[in-house]
């Protein structure tokens, strides 16, 4: 549907050149949003797709030791967006205190990634709101990671922003100028009343499609306004009970769409065309759960089938089932590591290890006698699936 445009260009002047940035108008869309039979249906799809990702993550055993794995790969995709270099050997070796074959910056950034997003989930689960406040708070825990300095709630910024369309560092060459500074204030306030429900009655998915186009659109950071938006949407699904836990993969999708996400969100902004936005997002949630459950079954396969194994060793096999549980949560892991989290003595812990060798679960990749690092390499490599960088030419 062609609205005209979402807001309004104002004309700034940087480095000695007018360029026009944009000011978004306060969500909810007007006229509202135009639901065809088939828009309609795709967010039919979509919240049968996040029920059935809800139900399933119920069922399966694994579901809690594995999780943390996910939001690894969720965290690392959404990086990768902003071009991270790491993969999940890398954040798991940063992890452990080893050097990663990544820059180090670039895997501390998606740990950082993964601390705000813990760090939003347990503040919404204490009952403070999903408020701009929360943003902020979970910005300076990124700006807190990857520059220093106090962990502190940021601040909106007070420079312009824009989106480099090429080498050049001028905005005139920019895909898109964002909301200028002087604006965020009021337009972050007005998304604040929109995700207090104000309107009321908007359906949860809906709103989360809306306001995460509109937080994009505004920019309200200086940095990592990508990795905020895409933690919104999980926060979003999560405070609304749509997902208990938030393993759900969107990033993937609008990495490998990355130019069909831009197109979309150009329509609102330049024509008012939500419908077009709508449709893609859905596309991301369905693609995203339907993705997330096939790579939790294949897990559920694998760590039952390895499970089995073990049961068959007789005797020995309840300290070999605690080693392989904790290295369900962490596929790359250190015997001391092992040790503190199983709470087993390290003779126990090596003596499980070995066994795990020998039944082809896990793999040493040191080959030293000490300082050893294991692997869970068939699990590793599961969740790995499309995180490769592409080789070099």
């Amino acid at each position: 549907m062609d609205r005209g445009p979402q807001g309004s260009y104002t004309s700034l002047r940087i480095a000695g050149r007018s360029v026009k940035a944009f000011v978004p108008n306060a969500l909810p869309p007007h006229p509202p949003i135009e639901w065809t039979p088939e828009l309609h249906h795709k967010y039919d799809r979509a919240f049968f797709a996040l029920g059935k990702l809800s139900s399933t993550m119920a069922l399966l055993s694994y579901t809690v030791p594995a999780l943390y794995m996910y939001l690894r790969k969720e965290e690392l995709l959404s990086c990768m967006i902003s071009g991270n270099r790491s993969s999940l050997t890398d954040i798991l070796m940063f992890e452990l205190k080893k050097k990663p074959s990544a820059p180090q910056g670039d895997a501390r950034e998606v740990r950082s990634c993964i601390a705000a997003l813990n760090y939003g989930i347990l503040r919404l689960d204490k009952g403070m709101p999903l408020s701009i406040r929360l943003l902020r708070e979970m910005h300076g825990i990124l700006i807190y990671y990857n520059h220093g300095g106090t962990r502190a709630a940021s601040e909106l910024r007070g420079r312009q922003h824009w989106a480099r369309g090429t080498t050049s560092p001028h905005p005139i060459h920019a895909l898109y100028v964002s909301t200028p500074a002087k604006d965020v204030p009021e337009c972050m306030d007005e998304l604040a009343l929109f995700l207090s429900e104000k309107p009321v009655g908007i359906p949860v998915l809906i709103k989360t499609a809306l306001a995460y186009a509109q937080f994009i659109t505004i920019c309200p950071f200086s940095n990592y306004n990508g990795l905020i938006g895409r933690l919104l949407i999980l926060l979003l699904l999560h405070n609304q009970q749509v997902l208990k836990e938030p393993a759900l993969f969107t990033s993937l999708y609008f990495k490998a769409n990355r130019q069909q996400y831009h197109d979309t969100l150009d329509a609102v902004r330049q024509n008012g065309d939500w419908e077009a936005w709508l449709d893609f997002f859905a596309d991301a949630i369905i693609t995203g759960a339907t993705q997330t459950m096939e790579t939790m079954e294949e897990l559920e396969e694998l760590f039952g089938d390895d499970h089995k194994k073990i049961r068959q060793m007789g005797r020995i096999n309840t300290s070999v089932l605690r080693t392989h549980r904790a290295l369900i949560e962490r596929p790359l892991a250190t015997p001391k590591w092992v040790v503190k989290k199983t709470g087993l003595s390290p003779a126990t812990v090596n003596k499980a290890l070995a066994h795990l060798e020998q039944l082809n679960i896990v793999e040493e990749m040191t080959s030293q006698k000490r300082n050893r690092i294991f692997t869970y390499t068939r699990y590793l490599r599961l969740m790995s699936r499309d995180t490769e960088l592409p080789t070099p030419d």
